[in-house]
C-alpha cells in the first residue's frame, strides 16, 4: 500500500519531501496504535513501558529520574509522573539519592522484570511480523535514513 491510499490522498503532494513527513507521521501513529495494542493487557503505556526498558537496561543500579527524562522516546512524557504510576503498580522502588537527597533513584523490582520478560515475547511476535515486510538490510538502511534525517 501507498501513503496516498492509506489515507485516501486525492490531490498529489507537494512535493516529495511533503509525502515523506506525511508518510513518516502515519507510520510513527500506526507503529504506535499497534504497540498500544500489545500493552493493553499489562496495563501499561506506551511511556510506562518505556521507563520499564530504561530501568531494565540499567538494573540493578538505580537510575535517577532527570536521567531517565534524557533517555525518554517521548521527550514530552512527565517522567516523575510516569514512575509514580509505575511504583503504585509495584513495578519500580523510588528511593532517595544517597548522593544527593534532591534527586530520586529508581530501580525496576522483580515484578517489573517479569511483567517485561512476558512482554518480550509478545515484542518479539510482533517483530517476526515485520521481518515478513523488510529485509534486515532494508530495516538498517530505513534507520541510518531516519537518523540521517534527524541529524
Amino acid at each position: 500500500m501507498s501513503i496516498e491510499t492509506d489515507i485516501k490522498q486525492t490531490t498529489p503532494f507537494k512535493n516529495p519531501y511533503h509525502r515523506v513527513m506525511v508518510n513518516l507521521f502515519y507510520t510513527s501513529n500506526w507503529v504506535s496504535a499497534a504497540q498500544t495494542k500489545l500493552l493493553k493487557p499489562s496495563g501499561l503505556t506506551l511511556q510506562q513501558y518505556n521507563v520499564l526498558r530504561i530501568l531494565r537496561g540499567q538494573y540493578p543500579s538505580p537510575v535517577k529520574v532527570s536521567d531517565i527524562t534524557e533517555r525518554m522516546l517521548d521527550k514530552m512524557s512527565n517522567a516523575s509522573r510516569l514512575v509514580d504510576k509505575l511504583v503504585a503498580k509495584k513495578l519500580v522502588l523510588r528511593t532517595e539519592c544517597p548522593s544527593d537527597r534532591r534527586a530520586v533513584d529508581v530501580v525496576i523490582t522483580e515484578k517489573g522484570l517479569e511483567l517485561l520478560k512476558q512482554l518480550d515475547i509478545s515484542q518479539n511476535e510482533w517483530d517476526q511480523q515485520q521481518r515478513c515486510k523488510l529485509t534486515e538490510d532494508e530495516a538498517n538502511y530505513l534507520s541510518q535514513l531516519l537518523d540521517k534525517l534527524r541529524g
